[in-house]
């Protein structure tokens, strides 16, 4: 797979700990807050089983998510939930879980947000979600 040793040297560099210095490829996600790093980019899974449905109207690209880990989940331990204020929209895509979920349990400080909105018919492809690591907007 394409990316299978982009994420290895990726969960490498997580587990070696060196939270100050910049993983080689990886860039600053905001240009308005170059101390966030970009961790990952994906399709917000479940959309169609969750509360998306309904709030569809009200959610704007930018707006922040929270990332809520779910180890208790029965399919799957490396489970994420993404939450609109106390509306839960889906999770992180199983297949790409792992480096989040344990930047979580070692807790590392995330930020997640919507980066785009897609008016599809397929609710897979509807919510874009960034997530990012670093120091806070303000």
């Amino acid at each position: 797979m394409k990316h299978s040793s982009g994420r290895r040297r990726f969960l490498a560099w997580c587990g070696g700990g060196a939270l100050g210095t910049a993983m080689p490829g990886v860039q600053a996600a905001r240009p308005d807050n170059p101390r966030r790093i970009l961790i990952q980019k994906f399709p917000l899974a479940g959309f169609p089983y969750h509360a998306g449905q309904g709030l569809w109207p009200m959610l704007e690209v930018g707006q922040p998510l929270t990332l809520r880990r779910r180890p208790d989940n029965p399919y799957d331990d490396r489970a994420v939930e993404i939450w609109w204020g106390e509306h839960m929209l889906g999770h992180l895509p199983r297949a790409e879980n792992t480096a989040v979920s344990q930047m979580i349990d070692r807790g590392e400080r995330l930020f997640a947000r919507i980066a785009s909105l897609q008016d599809t018919r397929d609710p897979w492809e509807r919510i874009e979600v960034v997530v990012e690591m670093g120091a806070s907007a303000h």
